[in-house]
């Protein structure tokens, strides 16, 4: 692999030539602009404070972030304080250096750090080694910044107990001129960067500002997203994140070389991925534009019945109608693993089309999963032996909720959109095809549980002790599934399940604080013709509370009646449901009576969906579904 044919951007300032030839032998085209220019603090009056309290042994530890930043607080005390007096007193007390570059600026100094944080040297690191080695509780920390301050570590740090005393000892402006970087700036903007590398979190900072200041930052935000961002390590990657900038690419080691080499060996992928879904999701948006005469799903009994109008019968789909029960699944799920099926997109469609197909069913719902959305934000997912899903880096405590990401674009998920385009493709075009995500709740319990539950011990505890955390997850969720779905809007679904499976653990009290307001957000930033399901079991009282947080239609479970949760739910609100699944392991007559009882309850009344209260079971017999199909759709309707 190599940059050949690739365009680009780089924002160093000292090491430009350095990354100019990097990018070029690569096979690169090189755009580097100066991005900023180091501006010393020489009337540092804070600095000369802090040397004034580290000689009277007022400050406790010293963490410094950089070498460069060490050796230039050292110039600044030197102009007012004895030099041997300041290192002496440097040397007496407990030092951290964030990693190599402050470690060997102190010691040409000759101070050797007292402690030196592991890799990746970000402030997580920092803030781990003093948990582990050093007590801040009543303690006054000096901590030399460089450029930007680093809220997360002066909050965590305070959060231990500690008195910190910030120590800038220089900013990052940006250059004199402006003129190239600029430039660069509507590079971006026109589509005429493919890659954009970044060194510094300052680069971010000023790249932004700049544009800002032109009025160009929206566009630039807009421009980023089909651009490959490259970082330099974590530091500078929580920043973009911060900006709510996606990064793409983060290198193992800080170092040029090493970005540079990585951008090589994956940037042409990833760029190649942009373009496709960015040519899907224009491609859905072309055809949306269409009257809706021209869409021959729009008459289908399924989105008649989501808008509770008239239909000649029943329309019916089931939950987990592409699965194990099914002989034609089992043989594709025997030559690959079920995170690998969900990551190949003919292999999705072939399963849903398949399913929807040999049922007779009313709609085809996509084949993926409620899971792999948490991977791009952070989450470690697996599926062991029997198919069920293990996170191995849970959230447990509020602090873990800052490693979880909220989504700025679905590239990671792209194969979703894939399987939404090929699906769609190979469908009729009288059947809608429904996408889905988990809710906000159920991602929430499965990222924090790492698995399954009965008593949601670990989910409950966070929800009750730190609501702060808990609100901060919720909020990252909805940001990102309201992003897939709308996503998969866009790629061709024309319906969108939302899934809470878990949240019939809560009671009602507790779902209206700790849920509602979530699930409503989400529901709220889905467009308004799309129909929404919001599907939820455990317990029936929650079902007027999942209406009041919306949904076009309701999916309930069989433990209640449909007529008793309807008349709950209202008359302008749609019902779907809902046969118990274990049914189908009974005989056909009781089958027959089941599927009966039910729709005599529904009453033939506009905005009913026949469906399970649950995914088919694996046991089930595949003909007996094929009844139950048969069944609801030659039944009279009342």
């Amino acid at each position: 692999m190599s940059l050949a044919g690739l365009h680009v951007a780089a924002f160093e300032s000292r090491r430009g030539s350095e990354m100019e030839r990097l990018i070029a032998r690569h096979g690169g085209t090189p755009h580097v602009t100066p991005s900023m220019q180091e501006v010393p603090l020489e009337e540092n009056r804070q600095a000369v404070d802090f040397a004034h309290r580290l000689i009277t042994a007022e400050i406790d530890v010293v963490i410094f972030l950089t070498g460069v930043g060490a050796e230039t607080l050292t110039r600044i005390v030197e102009q007012h304080l004895d030099r041997d007096r300041f290192l002496s007193a440097l040397a007496d007390t407990t030092t951290i250096a964030r990693g190599p570059k402050p470690v060997a600026a102190l010691k040409t100094l000759g101070i050797e750090p007292t402690y030196r944080a592991e890799s990746p040297h970000t402030w997580r690191e920092i803030l781990q080694l003093v948990d582990a080695h050093v007590p801040l509780a009543g303690q006054t920390v000096g901590l030399q910044e460089y450029g930007i301050s680093n809220p997360s570590l002066i909050a965590g740090l305070e959060a231990r107990g500690a008195h910190v005393l910030p120590i800038p000892v220089y900013r990052w402006e940006l250059p004199s001129d402006t003129g190239p970087l600029e430039e660069n700036i509507r590079n971006i903007i026109d589509g005429k960067i493919d890659v954009a590398l970044f060194t510094s979190a300052n680069q971010v900072n000023n790249l932004l500002t700049l544009a800002e200041n032109n009025g160009q930052l929206d566009a630039l935000r807009a421009a980023l997203q089909q651009v490959v961002v490259a970082s330099i390590g974590p530091t500078t990657s929580d920043y973009l994140r911060e900006r709510r900038l996606s990064v793409d690419l983060e290198a193992g080691i800080h170092k040029m070389g090493q970005l540079v080499s990585m951008a090589k060996e994956q940037a042409s992928v990833l760029r190649d991925r942009k373009q496709k879904l960015a040519s899907i999701l224009s491609a859905a948006v072309r055809s949306e534009k269409e009257p809706s005469a021209e869409r021959p799903w729009e008459n289908s009994l399924l989105l008649r019945a989501c808008r509770r109008e008239p239909v000649t019968r029943t329309p019916i789909w089931l939950m987990r109608q592409a699965g194990r029960y099914m002989r034609e699944y089992r043989e594709i799920r025997a030559k690959t693993s079920f995170l690998e099926l969900c990551k190949n997109p003919p292999l999705c469609a072939e399963v849903a089309i398949t399913a929807a197909e040999r049922l007779g069913v009313d709609a085809a719902i996509i084949f993926s999963d409620l899971l792999p959305i948490l991977e791009p934000m952070g989450l470690e997912l697996t599926y062991g032996q029997g198919e069920g899903p293990v996170i191995h880096n849970p959230v447990r405590e509020g602090e873990d909720v800052q490693r979880v990401l909220a989504l700025e674009n679905i590239d990671a998920l792209h194969y979703v959109m894939e399987t939404v385009q090929i699906t769609r493709a190979q469908m009729p075009d009288t059947m809608p095809l429904i996408g889905f995500a988990g809710a906000p709740f159920t991602l929430a319990s499965y990222s924090i549980e790492g698995g399954g539950s009965r008593n949601y011990l670990h989910t409950k505890t966070l929800m009750y002790r730190d609501p702060a955390a808990w609100a901060a997850l919720m909020e990252r969720l909805v940001q990102s599934i309201a992003l897939y779905l709308n996503a998969q809007i866009a790629a061709g679904v024309q319906v969108v399940q939302i899934f809470d499976s878990w949240v019939g653990c809560l009671s009602c009290d507790d779902y209206r604080k700790y849920v509602l307001p979530y699930s409503r957000q989400l529901i709220s930033a889905l467009p308004a013709k799309t129909p929404v399901i919001h599907f939820a079991t455990g317990n029936p009282a929650l079902y007027p509370h999942l209406a009041e947080a919306g949904g076009d239609v309701i999916g309930i479970d069989w433990r209640t009646r449909l007529d008793t949760a309807w008349e709950s739910l209202g008359s302008d609100q749609g019902i779907m449901g809902n046969l118990d699944p274990t049914i189908l392991l009974a005989s056909k007559e009781n089958i027959d009576a089941a599927a009966g009882d039910i729709l005599q309850q529904a009453a033939g009344r506009p905005g009913h969906i026949f469906n399970l209260g649950h995914g088919i079971l694996p046991q089930i017999p595949v003909e007996n579904v094929i009844h139950l199909v048969e069944t609801v759709k030659t039944a009279a309707h009342q």
